[in-house]
C-alpha cells in the first residue's frame, strides 16, 4: 500500500527545500554562460573619462538634449528623434568640447514619416545642467 502525503505536509517542505535555489537563482542568474560569438563587452568611451563625465552623466546630458528638441518642435505628438537618441548614451552622436559641455547633433522627423527633416544640434552642460539649442531647423548640409 503506497503512503500518501497531504498538502499540508509536502507543501511547506517544499517552500523550504526550493528556498535557497530562489536566492541561487536571484544572487547568480545575471551570472549565465554566453555563446562566444556574444558581444558583451562595455563600452569604454576614453573621451568620457579625460573630460571627466560619467556614463550616467552622459546618459542624462543626452535625455535632455533630445527632450530639448522634443519640444522645441511641438512635442512627441509632431516629433520624433532619431533612435540613437533612445538607446545606449554611448552610441549617441555627441561631442565633447573643450569646456566640458556635451553637444549632441542629432535628426528629427514627423511621427508618421519616415523621412528625417529636422536637424537639431543641442549642448548640455553637466556640471549645471544648462541646455542650450544651438540650432533647429532644416537638415544643413555637411
Amino acid at each position: 500500500m503506497m503512503k500518501r502525503y497531504g498538502t499540508s505536509f509536502a507543501l511547506p517542505r517544499l517552500k523550504h527545500a526550493a528556498m535557497p535555489f530562489a536566492v541561487a537563482a536571484v544572487l547568480f542568474g545575471s551570472l549565465t554562460t554566453l555563446p562566444a560569438a556574444a558581444n558583451v563587452t562595455p563600452q569604454f568611451d576614453s573621451r568620457l573619462a579625460e573630460a571627466e563625465i560619467s556614463p550616467m552623466d552622459l546618459n542624462r546630458a543626452k535625455n535632455y538634449a533630445r527632450q530639448a528638441a522634443e519640444q522645441a518642435n511641438g512635442g512627441l505628438g509632431e516629433y520624433r528623434a532619431e533612435p540613437a537618441m533612445h538607446g545606449p548614451s554611448a552610441d549617441s552622436p555627441y561631442d565633447i568640447n573643450e569646456d566640458g559641455t556635451i553637444t549632441f547633433t542629432f535628426l528629427g522627423r514627423a511621427p508618421e514619416s519616415q523621412t528625417y527633416t529636422v536637424e537639431s544640434v543641442v549642448t548640455v552642460d553637466p556640471e549645471t545642467w544648462q541646455v542650450e539649442i544651438e540650432y533647429n531647423g532644416p537638415i544643413q548640409e555637411s
